[in-house]
């Protein structure tokens, strides 16, 4: 799975490399977790970085909770199930990443593993977003009255990482792992047919790849500091 990750890359970096500017100011990110609003690229809008919140909430979902049990989305299901069909079908994003985090029962305890690129480069992890818009809730008097006016609420939107089997390299951390494209297969992932992207959905080689322990500190999302990615000794 993949259920953290880094995006320290410069802001500028980023521009130059995914044609996109952001929405919002972007600070270095050490500890990307679920619930929070990162920064993807949408079909809908290619050159903007928009900030979405982790963990997909379909548009027929009855409560925005369902998201903290959709963060990722498999590679072999996608296109079938329910929760997932319709954003593979029309909305697809990038998740842009220069690392991400695996765990490793040690004994009991969880030692997290930092998987990145050899030079640290930026790279875009598969993803799907979703619209979720809340019911409208009465004002005033409610169910018994009469009620008030109707009282919109803001959509929600969303998006989920899609996961895939592992190389050899992070196969020895877990049994998936997040759908990395090439440059080259971005725009294709945006805005392809669905029996084009497909094939997209594939393991990426572990060559340029490395994997290293780092401090347990990056167990809870409340970390988020330059730190949390230096090399431990395990």
């Amino acid at each position: 799975m993949c259920g953290r990750y880094t995006l320290f890359t410069p802001p500028e970096d980023l521009r130059e490399r995914f044609g996109a500017t952001p929405t919002r100011p972007m600070e270095p990110r050490y500890n990307c977790a679920p619930g929070q609003e990162l920064p993807v690229v949408t079909n809908e809008a290619p050159d903007e970085f928009r900030f979405l919140k982790w963990g997909l909430v379909p548009s027929w979902a009855d409560s925005a909770s369902v998201g903290n049990d959709r963060i990722n989305a498999r590679a072999e299901t996608v296109a079938r199930k329910r929760s997932f069909a319709d954003a593979y079908e029309s909305r697809r994003c990038l998740v842009p990443a220069d690392g991400f985090y695996e765990w490793v029962d040690r004994g009991g305890a969880k030692q997290p593993y930092r998987v990145a690129f050899e030079d640290d480069r930026p790279f875009a992890m598969a993803g799907l977003w979703e619209r979720w818009a809340p019911k409208t809730k009465q004002t005033g008097l409610g169910d018994f009255g009469g009620g008030g006016p109707s009282r919109e609420q803001e959509p929600l939107e969303t998006f989920t990482v899609v996961t895939t089997e592992p190389n050899d390299l992070i196969s020895d951390l877990h049994n998936r792992m997040a759908v990395v494209l090439a440059p080259e297969e971005e725009s294709t992932w945006l805005h392809g047919e669905p029996n084009e992207v497909a094939s997209l959905l594939d393991t990426h080689p572990d060559d340029d790849i490395t994997v290293y322990p780092v401090s347990t500190r990056v167990n809870s999302p409340a970390n988020d500091g330059r730190e949390l990615i230096e090399p431990v000794e395990v």
